[in-house]
């Protein structure tokens, strides 16, 4: 055995194959859709291609990278283990369903099922920004066990997306109360702003607030919020419309910094 491995992730549909040394570092990788595999240094050639072998098409292109921007260049370094780009939507979720499935409800479905259902709604559009210059990172852990549902980084810059599910139910906004359906009103807000503040200290950089609703029946603003944005699922499209702040390598480089594990390690 020559001590590689092979990593796979996908992100919107794309398949890509990474080589890992037994630390983790990446020194090649292929994508399939390009049929081209890049590798970082021409020494373990032989051995990249030994471990690819099983999963390569009849044709491939095989060559070092493109010089790599100092974005790529964090990537590359980061442990796979502490990369959170391949998290899914709802990550969190579908991994405590898969442990504790809960018992089988007709008539009150488990509550963490509906959650789930809204994170994989917002953050399929949100993924599909990508075209417009976006990434999206989900299921971002935060101290204590909190996590931001989804951090959207673009040219408008930084969005802390928290998602509800309401689902052909009238929603009412009160500052800092939500009530969704019957439901009693709690202070969602708060928490919406106090997520962005935590995720904006963890990257020394403003993140805003989003309280995105999905399915809403009816939305209506008795108050209208401190800074956050209250948007309905099909609205989320129009962040990409926003004005542009961030540069194309700013984005990169704030997106690089936030896929990174540890650095949410060490935001308060």
């Amino acid at each position: 055995m020559n001590g590689l491995r092979v990593v796979p992730t996908w992100r919107h549909g794309r398949e890509r194959l990474y080589v890992c040394l037994e630390d983790g570092r990446s020194i090649a990788w292929y994508d399939r859709e390009s049929g081209r595999v890049d590798i970082v240094g021409d020494d373990r050639r032989e051995d990249v291609l030994e471990v690819l072998g099983p999963f390569l098409a009849d044709s491939v292109t095989v060559g070092p990278p493109p010089v790599p921007t100092p974005a790529e260049l964090a990537r590359l370094a980061l442990h796979p283990d502490d990369d959170l780009a391949p998290n899914r939507p709802g990550e969190a979720l579908l991994i405590d369903l898969d442990r504790d499935p809960g018992p089988v409800r007709l008539l009150r479905p488990d509550p963490r099922r509906r959650a789930l259902e809204a994170e994989q709604t917002v953050g399929e559009l949100l993924d599909r920004l990508d075209g417009a210059g976006w990434h999206t990172l989900h299921s971002v852990p935060l101290p204590g066990g909190d996590r931001l549902h989804h951090l959207a980084i673009g040219p408008a810059g930084l969005f802390a997306v928290h998602t509800v599910y309401a689902r052909r139910q009238r929603v009412r906004v009160a500052d800092p109360a939500v009530a969704v359906g019957r439901r009693d009103p709690l202070p969602l807000l708060r928490r919406v702003r106090a997520d962005a503040d935590r995720a904006s200290r963890a990257l020394t950089v403003e993140v805003r607030p989003v309280l995105a609703l999905v399915g809403p029946a009816d939305v209506r603003l008795v108050t209208t919020p401190r800074e956050v944005r209250v948007l309905r699922d099909t609205e989320l499209a129009g962040l990409a419309r926003l004005s542009g702040v961030l540069k194309p390598a700013d984005v990169e480089a704030l997106h690089a910094t936030a896929r990174d594990r540890g650095t949410w390690a060490a935001g308060r």
